[in-house]
């Protein structure tokens, strides 16, 4: 008499609960972190920088914000969402989940954790300068530099997500790029000073050069979003295409 087969569950033998347990753990975790870690480095006094737009002239704390909006976002769809791989009507908060992982959240802490790390070890002072160490806890630092690409790749293998049509997530990341660069412009012409010390140091083609290869950085690393996400969930990408058809 054949055994009658288990119910599949989407990832290997691990238990659907198990596996809520794990996404309760790490959004409630993260919520906690990146909110706190935003509270507190608004609330920093930093010597020697730019007094023009506040904190929000630096991609670290924009990221960051946009780290505490994505895990908000995730618990508040496990309990009123839902995290089934391929629902066919999934819920508004689930759609705008995926879509903020896939657009925002993967790319731009990918692109923060490796550009601050890759400038601090040529030399710290273009990025972090050794002024900041008094008044900067090294365990924000680890939070808003580190803990951003932690937990992103942890998200990556623990949660499925739909990605949007390729075009519309490059175009919205590209949107947010190009917003930004001009935002830093801005505070230039109020400011007369760079944002970050390492333009100081540039000249105009160098420059530009510098702000084509982070745009183009920040969006190849959707597309390494996209590809991770369909090795990692291979079978669950094959299943919403064949419902989609």
């Amino acid at each position: 008499m054949a055994k009658p087969k288990s119910k599949s569950t989407s990832k290997g033998s691990t238990s659907p609960g198990f596996n809520k347990a794990v996404q309760l753990l790490l959004h409630f975790t993260a919520v906690l972190q990146f909110n706190y870690g935003v509270y507190i480095f608004h609330t920093l006094d930093m010597p020697n920088t730019v007094p023009f737009g506040g904190k929000f002239k630096f991609l670290t704390f924009i990221c960051a914000i946009i780290q505490a909006l994505y895990y908000i976002v995730s618990l508040v769809n496990d309990f009123v969402g839902t995290n089934e791989l391929t629902p066919k009507k999934p819920p508004a908060v689930r759609r705008f989940k995926d879509w903020l992982m896939a657009t925002l959240a993967f790319p731009v802490a990918i692109n923060v954790g490796v550009t601050f790390w890759t400038l601090y070890a040529i030399d710290r002072e273009l990025v972090f300068p050794k002024v900041l160490d008094p008044v900067f806890p090294s365990w924000l630092n680890h939070v808003l530099h580190t803990n951003i690409v932690v937990f992103i790749i942890l998200e990556l293998f623990i949660s499925y997500r739909s990605y949007p049509k390729r075009s519309q997530g490059l175009a919205g990341l590209a949107i947010f790029m190009g917003a930004y660069l001009v935002w830093i412009h801005v505070v230039k012409h109020y400011s007369g000073v760079w944002v970050y010390p390492v333009l100081e140091v540039l000249q105009l083609p160098q420059r530009i050069l510098f702000f084509a290869a982070v745009v183009g950085f920040t969006l190849s690393l959707y597309l390494l979003g996209e590809f991770l996400n369909n090795t990692v969930w291979a079978k669950e990408v094959k299943l919403a295409k064949r419902k989609s058809n």
